[in-house]
């Protein structure tokens, strides 16, 4: 490696393993991480050992190992002597010790769990090369391993390209465990107080009862915009924590290091791609199914996004429909066999993208819903709120048939009909609050129109079978609702379900009952969920007064979700999965993880892509 700087040498042979310019973006992290973690001191002659031999010169020792000539003092001036001896001037031989095999070593356990998966992998990666050196240096043994993999198998005790390999691929979606924790110590005889054993991950694994006792390296993503960083905590357990702030290096190069950091880049001819610019994001909304996300654009186009599992996961380009000249968007959905549905209108018609499937010699169910016999004129929804929510089903006839809700608190029926095809748009019910998808089937809540009839009887449930609806009464006001994720306590017909039920109070139906929760004036509820500090707490979400913290209000406590950078312009909460969106005020969209905590995706205004 004669492309290292002076500084790096230390680390040269280590840092031979990978090609020259991945190993001068990878030295400035070990530089600093070497000193953020310090060295292991040898041991000294108080240690003991057996003997070996000599190993230079002393000011200190007894005068049986005193030099033959400092013994010359004596004979020509002993009184220099006197004065050398008092002022610590004599010269003595050093004895040196042979330690026994094993009596020093160096452990460090490394999460490979969700918490570490991607950028903060690159950190590891330096830790670990500064670990074996720092071990190397100090005759001490290396052992190291991955949390997540078998203790049987046992432990690693070079970095070499296979040992690096087998670890970059351990990745793990499950976290590190107290049990496996404890597999490790007991595999490898780790004391109570082991003399220099360190735990490398999130700060999470410090909760984790057999962490005591262990030094930790906790590694954290910087999640700002524009902002391409790790921060790692170094928590000896002899010394004073100490702080380091990485600068990540160019994203090509994060991948090569994370995939095939031994392999030699190939060359590839500079291609310019034109610069295409996104419109800016103007509203979002989940579809009905909540597993895609429906983008409406400045431009009045519409895009379907599948929603990232993880939060380095690749996100595949959005699918998008852009409406005729003179149309506005009017509702949009997504369909379980994958296709965009869109609705537009025009002063004189309207246009469906994408056929709803029928056939002709099958006889369509009569209308289950009572329907105005004069066509419905729908209009998008006041105060900026996204367009309807298509949602299809199929009839017992096996046609798809369509409903669209979230316009004007109303359902409608959206049919095709004649030969050429033309839509027509019926009004089905007044007052529905909320609408999606669970289980397969159309589920929404209707509340009665009069404050008469709501405290008589109170808003239902509406289940559309095949060729049915169900009604289940809830008995609240049911002016506001949402749906939301909860995984097993979740109602059987609704999911998690959030109304209101007046004066702040909302109710919230699970599997097991319902339960009230009360939200405090100037809070804003967006949806209902879960999150990850209270996971078995199903909960309403609402953003605070300062319109930049998202909150889960559950009947037992209340938890922060997530602060925005921005102020929130709007929020949603799928009812499918855990993933709360938000639209900030400078247009950025926002996705985070509700039950593994961290952002799942961001996008920045203006963005190519």
């Amino acid at each position: 490696m004669s492309a290292l700087p002076p500084a790096l040498r230390p680390w040269a042979q280590q840092l031979s393993l990978f090609q020259d310019d991945l190993a001068l973006h990878l030295g400035p992290y070990v530089a600093r991480l070497s000193a953020a973690l310090g060295s292991l001191r040898p041991r000294g002659e108080a240690d003991g050992g057996e003997p070996q031999g000599y190993d230079g010169l002393s000011r200190r020792g007894t005068y049986d190992r005193l030099l033959v000539s400092e013994w010359l003092w004596a004979l020509e001036s002993p009184d220099e002597l006197v004065r050398r001896a008092a002022f610590g001037e004599l010269s003595f031989l050093k004895p040196a010790f042979r330690q026994p095999q094993g009596s020093r070593r160096t452990v460090a356990l490394l999460d490979a769990g969700p918490d570490q998966l991607g950028a903060p992998r690159i950190a590891h990666l330096a830790l670990l090369i500064v670990l074996s050196r720092r071990a190397e240096a100090a005759g001490a043994a290396f052992s190291w391993g991955v949390l997540q993999s078998d203790p049987a198998k046992g432990a690693f005790s070079q970095v070499t390209p296979a040992t690096v390999g087998t670890w970059l691929a351990a990745r793990d979606l499950e976290p590190a465990t107290n049990a496996r924790l404890e597999a490790w110590r007991d595999a490898l005889s780790i004391d109570v107080a082991p003399e220099d054993a360190w735990l490398v991950g999130d700060a999470r694994l410090s909760r984790l009862p057999k962490a005591t006792g262990l030094s930790r390296v906790e590694v954290a993503e910087v999640l700002a915009p524009d902002t391409r960083q790790l921060t790692v905590e170094v928590r000896p357990t002899s010394r004073a924590a100490r702080s380091v702030v990485l600068d990540l290096p160019p994203p090509d190069t994060c991948v090569r290091l994370l995939r095939a950091p031994f392999q030699q880049a190939r060359a590839t001819p500079p291609v310019t791609a034109p610069h295409v610019e996104t419109p800016q994001l103007r509203k979002f909304a989940f579809s009905a199914d909540g597993r895609r996300l429906l983008l409406y654009r400045q431009d009045g186009s519409v895009a379907a996004m599948a929603l990232p599992h993880s939060i380095r996961a690749t996100v595949p380009r959005a699918r998008k429909v852009l409406p005729l000249p003179g149309h506005t968007v009017l509702g949009a959905g997504w369909r379980h066999n994958g296709g965009i549905l869109v609705l537009s209108q025009s002063e004189t018609d309207y246009v469906l993208h994408g056929n709803l499937r029928s056939t002709p010699t099958r006889d369509r169910d009569a209308h289950i819903f009572q329907v105005e016999a004069r066509p419905a004129r729908p209009t998008l929804a006041p105060g900026g709120l996204p367009p309807g929510r298509l949602l299809s089903y199929e009839d017992s006839h096996g046609n798809e048939r369509l409903l669209m809700a979230g316009l004007d608190k109303s359902l409608y029926l959206i049919e095709q009909e004649g030969s050429p095809r033309r839509i027509v748009v019926s009004h089905v019910a007044l007052e529905v609050t909320a609408a999606a998808e669970v289980n397969r089937k159309v589920v929404f809540v209707l509340s009665p129109t009069s404050a008469e009839e709501r405290k008589a009887s109170g808003a239902w449930l509406g289940v559309v079978e095949r060729d049915f609806l169900r009604h289940l009464p809830l008995g609240v006001d049911g002016s506001s609702a949402y749906f939301g994720y909860t995984g097993d306590a979740a109602h059987p017909e609704a999911g998690l379900l959030a109304v209101w039920h007046g004066s702040g109070l909302w109710r919230l139906f699970l599997a097991g009952g319902s339960v009230d929760v009360h939200v405090p004036t100037g809070m804003r509820v967006v949806g209902t969920g879960t999150c990850r500090e209270a996971p078995g707490e199903p909960g309403v979400l609402a953003l605070g007064e300062e319109r930049r913290t998202i909150w889960l209000i559950s009947a037992k406590g209340r938890y922060k979700v997530m602060v925005a950078w921005e102020d929130v312009l709007y929020a949603e909460a799928s009812h499918a999965v855990p993933v709360l969106g938000c639209v900030l005020k400078g247009g950025g969209l926002v996705l985070s993880n509700l039950l593994e905590g961290g952002i799942l995706y961001q996008s920045l205004p203006g963005a190519g892509g």
